[in-house]
């Protein structure tokens, strides 16, 4: 079955960094559009960051502009999230997905996610 695994959530403090990486399974991840998103508790599941299946296209919610970075290495079938001045209200877990067109909204049609992983800020 096609599958993403996202890892390299945690516990930091305000201000610090994380890198989450999103591994896919079973299909190729180099034909498809990366969206990486989070939900944080009782909020809706919001888009935070997108990228082409080539790397080209990205985009981000206004809210982390700046702050967090997406990326892929499709020789590795994996994409990344660098988030840095990290914020108490990025506390969320993050799923990626992955789509076959590129929204430049990131919202759209995905059709595989990961089940997600948690990122804690807090001093």
């Amino acid at each position: 079955q096609p599958q993403l695994v996202e890892s390299g959530g945690g516990l930091v403090q305000p201000g610090g960094s994380l890198t989450l990486s999103c591994a896919a399974s079973g299909f190729t991840l180099a034909y498809y559009t990366i969206g990486w998103f989070r939900q944080a508790p009782g909020k809706e599941r919001e888009g935070v960051s997108c990228i082409s299946s080539g790397g080209i296209s990205t985009n981000y919610a206004d809210s982390v502009k700046g702050r967090f970075t997406i990326s892929r290495n499709n020789a590795k079938n994996t994409v990344y999230l660098q988030i840095n001045s990290l914020k108490p209200e990025d506390t969320a877990i993050y799923y990626c997905a992955a789509a076959r067109l590129f929204y430049t909204s990131c919202s759209g049609k995905y059709d595989y996610w990961g089940q997600g992983t948690q990122v804690t800020v807090s001093s």
